[in-house]
């Protein structure tokens, strides 16, 4: 028989990717296609929800014909998905009742203050491990019911349907309605201890139960396309959001491991294993639920972001005009032996993980007649990696578990300079693997054993292979140093609002 491949699905806030790998976890094939990113009203988001299944659908058939497969080369398919983004249909026709909410979208900010001045956040903290925030599903679903014509009562018949963008491409793909135990995590509206909607939430978010799909493990067939698009069924057995999908690509299986993302923000996952409860300010989330294993096991997160991450590079090279492209960077950080003393907070919308400060600007301190481009650039990823230290600071005091090393990828993960730099400031070593699509390949791994492509975590971690270790250079004393200026420099980020 020939080789099969499994095939990801990897639908992400710019762009829809397919990717193809081999049992190897190796990518034997990859199209991508971007699509347009709609701003109607300052602080709002959108996406064309009909643009995002086009565009996702066109990269699918593209990655086969470009490599002469047919779907019985196909083992199963994996869909990881930007998160949180919200999409409204009908359940009749399949088509959107409105744009997109995206996850960057802040139209429903002062629905959340008005829930935390209701005294709403310890409910939502225990049961769904979140804070209330406008970057999670459950209020952009209220705002789209609330102001699309006719959209409650409609959802009320049951009508309409609710789905973050795995849901979305599964009901297109497959026409079911289902999302994954992730997913619905980081909607705002899913109790994460009894793996089920809350009716509580929901009645206080006015939301009805019928508008929301069924919740399915992360690993296990959901089910299977139809036949018209790529001339035969393939089964759908991975569903998992893009920073879970990319903490199981990075192989995290064990309590204490963790991975950071850098992409334009940066987000850091602890596998805790159990639900944890944080008491400094981060967020518990699902992981996956493995459906092979009865019962299900479900593997829980602690997580943290950072908003600032290589949108902090964007900026030196659009806002400050230091670099013409953002590869140009390291050459430039390089180009000086330290910063010279200048410590940038990239905080330019408030600070993240473990800070939850909306108001907080950004500063740099330090400047002196002899500071150079060089300096402020290597203050600019210093930044980025100060703040990664912040969050595992956070989730070491909330799981007791020293750090040991951490497991790096994303654009921004390619960076040298960077990578040494965060080794030196948490004392652990960083490592880079060879594979740095861990999003899509996660989302692979979670298919391809749902279907017995791969036949346990520990086949699969066996073939994560390191590229680059990155083992910390600076003494104690320094790192403290180091540290200390930095929080002497949030604390004046922070000040900022109050001063203004």
């Amino acid at each position: 028989m020939a080789e099969q491949f499994i095939l990801a699905i990897d639908q992400g806030t710019t762009s829809s990717r397919a990717i193809l790998f081999n049992r190897a976890g190796r990518i034997h094939g990859i199209a991508q296609q971007e699509f347009r990113q709609c701003f109607p009203n300052p602080g709002w988001v959108e996406h064309d929800a009909g643009e995002i299944w086009s565009s996702q659908l066109a990269v699918t058939r593209q990655v086969l014909r470009e490599h002469g497969l047919q779907a019985a080369d196909i083992a199963a398919i994996g869909i990881t998905n930007q998160r949180e983004t919200t999409v409204l249909w009908d359940r009749s026709t399949g088509e959107p009742v409105a744009n997109a909410i995206v996850w960057q979208d802040r139209r429903t900010a002062a629905l959340c203050d008005a829930l935390r001045a209701e005294g709403r956040s310890e409910l939502f903290r225990k049961k769904t491990g979140l804070v209330i925030d406008g970057y999670f599903s459950g209020t952009k679903l209220r705002w789209l019911l609330d102001h699309v014509p006719g959209a409650r009562a409609r959802a009320e018949r049951g009508e309409l349907a609710f789905g973050t963008v795995d849901s979305w491409l599964m009901f297109k793909l497959a026409g079911v309605h289902l999302t994954d135990t992730s997913n619905a995590s980081r909607t705002m509206l899913f109790n994460i201890h009894t793996l089920d909607w809350d009716d509580e939430i929901l009645e206080l978010l006015r939301i009805p139960r019928s508008v929301l799909p069924a919740v399915v493990p992360s690993s296990g067939i959901a089910a299977r396309t139809d036949a018209k698009f790529f001339g035969g069924e393939i089964p759908i057995a991975g569903i998992a959001g893009d920073q879970q999908a990319a903490t199981y690509g990075q192989a995290c299986f064990h309590p204490g491991m963790v991975k950071s993302t850098y992409g334009t923000g940066c987000f850091i996952l602890m596998n805790t294993g159990t639900a944890m409860e944080s008491h400094n300010q981060l967020l518990t989330t699902v992981g996956w639920t493995t459906g092979h294993a009865q019962p299900h096991q479900t593997d829980y997160m602690f997580e943290g972001g950072v908003f600032m991450g290589g949108a902090t590079i964007q900026w030196l090279r659009d806002g400050l005009k230091l670099i013409r492209d953002s590869s140009e960077v390291e050459a430039l950080a390089a180009s000086v032996p330290d910063s010279d003393g200048v410590t940038f907070v990239p905080a330019f919308s408030g600070l993240g993980a473990p800070h939850w400060d909306a108001y907080a600007r950004g500063t740099m301190l330090g400047l002196t007649r002899g500071t150079q481009a060089g300096h402020i650039a290597r203050a600019a990823l210093e930044g980025i990696a100060f703040q990664t230290a912040d969050v595992l600071a956070a989730m070491q005091k909330d799981s007791a578990t020293p750090l040991r090393e951490l497991r790096v990828d994303g654009g921004a993960a390619r960076n040298d300079l960077l990578m040494q730099f965060q080794a030196d400031i948490l004392g652990v070593p960083v490592v880079r693997p060879e594979v740095t699509e861990t999003t899509a390949l996660g989302a692979a791994y979670l298919a391809g054993l749902g279907v017995g492509y791969w036949q346990g975590q520990e086949e699969i971690a066996a073939q994560w292979q390191m590229e680059r270790r990155f083992e910390p250079q600076m003494t104690p004393a320094e790192r403290h140093a180091r540290l200390d200026v930095w929080q002497r420099a949030i604390r004046r980020a922070a000040q900022w609002a109050e001063q203004a």
